[in-house]
């Protein structure tokens, strides 16, 4: 079957499925800003409790990883993903699913080779270079001060 490079490009796009991107968007948009939108919500919360303003942010932060974190281990992250795409996979919560998932799906293996050792299979270079990354940060700092 010789076909030219015209006839090939019609004959892929004809058995592409077509994505619906203005839908894609639209609950993208809607559920990254239901991820802010409870972000804010659990700040201010902490702060009605008596949280200073810096601590109810992170505070928040952390609430935000631990949801992930269980939405992934009862395994209900997967199925909001599918939906909302983006949405929920850019924002703090995707990097925790990152380092949950994995973990999951190795446990099997045992705590340290599974468990322990698969967490970081996503996330561990992310989380090496920022922390390398503060280090030097750090010294650059201190050596700008002293000097």
């Amino acid at each position: 079957m010789n076909m030219t490079n015209k006839e090939y490009s019609k004959f892929v796009t004809d058995r592409q499925p077509h994505s619906p991107v203005v839908k894609d968007t639209l609950f993208a948009f809607l559920f990254g800003g239901g991820i802010c939108l409870l972000g804010k919500g659990l700040t201010e919360l902490y702060m009605l409790a008596g949280a200073a303003e810096t601590v109810a942010k992170t505070c928040s932060t952390i609430s935000l990883i631990f949801l992930s974190g269980l939405s992934t281990a009862l395994g209900f992250y997967d199925k909001i993903a599918k939906v909302a795409g983006a949405g929920i996979v850019v924002p703090i919560t995707g990097f925790a699913n990152s380092v949950v998932s994995p973990a999951m799906e190795f446990r099997s293996e045992g705590l340290v080779l599974g468990l322990g050792a698969k967490m970081f299979i996503v996330a561990g270079p992310v989380i090496v270079f920022g922390l390398i990354s503060s280090v030097l940060y750090g010294i650059i700092y201190w050596i700008a001060g002293v000097i």
